[in-house]
């Protein structure tokens, strides 16, 4: 299994294997496009484990992640779901943006986050118990939690957490040539104009420039594609749907990358 490109940060990587080691599931927060999918990737490959990576919405069931009986040729069977595949198997459970399903979705998770360790199967009767290698992991973005839709304490506190965030200057210049390899002058240029855009969180901005959409810039451009136009389509629409907001944004993308 190859491993993918991380650039370790802190010490994440050194909590995340203690975690593992002693069963502990683990909650990741942190913001939209910071690395919190690529760093599950990064650790399930340096682990050696199967991923399996669940995308939360607001229609997802217990079902979705347990399983559910089919109806085939040879009449009904059941189909695991990737939670049941996971505990199986052994493998890492990740379930991404977890406060944008159903609360009473998530309850399934309680008994594989404490002490229990088990995947109780209603519709079967059931009963799995994780072994040793299995690992259940969820992330979120605090900016978006409200009222509606937040993790109740209840669930939160099973959990080991971490909070990423986005990297510093020079961690994610370096990062955006590692994925892109844009020459440095350019890298520097898109990481002042994230901290330029960054500034206006929480002010005119609902989501901040995140390394993500750097690194989508920075591969336009390093493809020819001209700078300006490569931020406005890579960085500055994908933040704002308002015009008026598009196009003082693109003023701040003029100011620091020089108009074109």
């Amino acid at each position: 299994m190859a491993i993918p490109y991380y650039q370790i940060q802190h010490n994440e990587v050194e909590l995340f294997e203690h975690a593992y080691n002693n069963q502990l599931p683990l909650l990741i927060k942190g913001p939209t496009g910071c690395g919190k999918t690529r760093f599950i990737q990064y650790m399930a490959a340096k682990l050696g484990r199967p991923l399996y990576t669940i995308a939360c919405h607001d229609d997802l069931t217990a079902a979705d992640l347990v399983g559910r009986h089919l109806i085939g040729e040879s009449g009904t069977y059941w189909h695991d779901g990737p939670l049941s595949k996971a505990v199986r198997e052994g493998a890492i459970c990740y379930l991404d943006e977890v406060v944008e399903a159903r609360k009473d979705t998530t309850v399934v998770l309680h008994p594989l986050s404490d002490d229990r360790r088990i995947l109780p199967i209603e519709r079967t009767g059931e009963v799995l118990k994780a072994p040793p290698e299995f690992m259940l992991v969820v992330s979120y973005n605090p900016g978006y939690q409200n009222l509606l839709k937040g993790m109740k304490p209840s669930t939160r506190q099973r959990f080991v957490a971490m909070r990423f965030d986005y990297p510093d200057i020079e961690t994610e210049t370096y990062i955006i040539q590692q994925e892109t390899g844009i020459d440095q002058a350019i890298s520097i240029q898109l990481i002042e104009l994230a901290h330029a855009l960054r500034v206006l969180k929480d002010h005119d901005l609902e989501e901040s420039a995140s390394t993500r959409l750097l690194v989508y810039a920075a591969t336009l451009i390093k493809s020819g594609f001209d700078p300006i136009a490569a931020c406005r389509a890579a960085i500055i629409e994908p933040l704002s749907d308002d015009e008026e907001t598009v196009e003082a944004l693109m003023e701040v993308v003029k100011a620091k990358l020089g108009a074109q």
